[in-house]
């Protein structure tokens, strides 16, 4: 088959979704930070990218999600935490880890509803050296590798789960998608194919993944397995797509998105 070319993070969430994929031939990953993948899919250097929710609404041209496969969770999700020196309701300012830009609008919905402060939001390089922020917004590995000292920052939201409280809701962080005009486009369905049959399998050997990934992160193999089996969720169900509208509508009513009519690719096994 034709090179199909399949954008990714490689973060240790991502390993149920993309396992085993580096050995199918024709299919080529390229993985990126999270927050740059949507751009590769609009300029058409990848078919289909595991990209952001935010970045589906905020992209120039129009996408289409592929129920093929999610990051979300529904409750805590562990790796995606604001940590501040002082309580919520004081809150001011957010330094904001900016590789994904769905946790930063999740961040500021929840620091709104559940705790009435709206603070200033400022880019902040989670892998820099210097000073740390008052309150700071975390993502993927690093929240396990890397977090601050639990003895300066006593006050902990884990969003995932402050999401699930303010709803009843799971979460979506980021979804396959691809260019709109491309729905019907048969590398990019083949790829969306790939990419369920790889899930359904992966599901079936997560002990094995769990094992992998812990090596390969420098991470305890019981955080790993309870993180890849018990808080994430990797399957885009009827509930992850109400969590997605309901999502983009709270955002958009704060204004911190604008409100834009998703596209959905028809499921693979419809």
């Amino acid at each position: 088959m034709d090179n199909i070319r399949i954008a990714c993070v490689r973060y240790v969430n991502t390993k149920p979704l993309i396992h085993g994929l580096d050995r199918v031939q024709g299919l080529t990953l390229l993985p990126a930070p999270p927050a740059s993948i949507a751009d590769m899919v609009v300029r058409r250097d990848a078919e289909l990218g595991l990209a952001s929710i935010v970045d589906a609404v905020n992209s120039p041209e129009k996408m289409a999600l592929f129920p093929v496969g999610m990051i979300g969770c529904d409750g805590p999700t562990l790796t995606v935490r604001v940590f501040s020196r002082v309580p919520f309701d004081k809150v001011t300012a957010l330094a904001a880890d900016t590789e994904s830009h769905t946790s930063v609008i999740l961040a500021q919905l929840i620091l709104r509803r559940s705790f009435g402060v709206k603070p200033v939001v400022n880019p902040f390089n989670a892998t820099g050296a210097g000073e740390l922020p008052e309150t700071i917004l975390l993502i993927g590995d690093k929240v396990i590798t890397g977090h601050p000292p639990e003895a300066d920052y006593p006050h902990q939201i884990d969003l995932g789960l402050a999401w699930r409280e303010l709803t009843g809701l799971p979460f979506v962080y980021a979804m396959w998608m691809s260019r709109a005009d491309r729905i019907d486009d048969p590398g990019v369905n083949l790829a969306a194919s790939l990419l369920d049959r790889q899930r359904v399998h992966n599901s079936t050997r997560m002990d094995h993944i769990a094992r992998v990934a812990a090596a390969q992160a420098s991470w305890p193999l019981d955080v790993t397995r309870r993180y890849l089996t018990e808080l994430l969720r990797y399957e885009v169900d009827v509930r992850a797509m109400e969590a997605v509208s309901t999502f983009i509508t709270m955002a958009a009513d704060e204004r911190l998105l604008l409100h834009r009519e998703l596209t959905w690719a028809a499921p693979i096994h419809a």
